[in-house]
């Protein structure tokens, strides 16, 4: 069965292995995040598990999602997402789920959302080198061309661009769960997951790999 749960990342830090070797590890929050809604292949058409997470005033909460809240009566949150769970039905409506579900060296995918950039050029958004630095060249960051001549006279779709960089969902996939500190609501988990300080993850069982 898979497990997941949602944290907010707090920044990178490191740590020091049995070894003495240094390790960098993002240091995630991750309290208990609170079971909002179960749903099952006979009612809803699949089974998975909605959970909140980051508690929030009522008078911050539109009416539609305070009556959808008030079914688990377990407060209101700031986050809601779903969990697909192959036995839905192990779980009910506002039931915790705690960081300890996940051990140390468990193998873990991220999801978040990238830093934005703005708008960007060629060679920052797709690393192209740019032509010669010196004198008169007229040619340093440009894209170059991007035209096919006469046939077929127009710009081929997915040809790299400058344009909008960042701000987009992205998946980190097999990190390894350095350290669970429940005590603390506290996850370190080795190398980077994506997203800017304070901004909310969905910690997942990784996909592709396990212990």
């Amino acid at each position: 069965m898979s497990k997941g749960i949602i944290g907010k990342k707090l920044g990178m830090t490191r740590v020091f292995a049995e070894d003495g070797a240094a390790v960098g590890v993002t240091a995630i929050e991750v309290e208990p995040s609170i079971v909002v809604q179960v749903k099952t292949q006979e009612k809803d058409g699949y089974d998975a598990v909605q959970v909140g997470y980051g508690r929030v005033k009522q008078k911050n909460v539109t009416r539609p999602r305070q009556g959808h809240f008030n079914k688990a009566n377990r407060g209101f949150f700031r986050v809601l997402k779903e969990f697909p769970f192959d036995a839905a039905s192990s779980y009910e409506a506002g039931q915790e789920i705690t960081p300890d579900i996940f051990k140390a060296g468990d193998f873990i995918d991220v999801v978040g959302t990238s830093k934005g950039k703005g708008f960007q050029g060629v060679m920052k958004r797709h690393g192209f080198g740019g032509g010669r630095g010196s004198h008169g060249s007229m040619f340093h960051r440009a894209p170059g061309s991007i035209g096919a001549s006469a046939n077929p006279a127009r710009v081929f779709k997915g040809t790299k661009m400058p344009g909008q960089m960042g701000n987009v969902r992205k998946t980190v996939q097999n990190l390894q769960v350095w350290q669970v500190r429940p005590e603390m609501n506290l996850m370190l988990v080795k190398g980077s997951v994506p997203g800017a300080k304070n901004g909310y993850v969905l910690i997942r069982q990784a996909k592709k790999k396990r212990v």
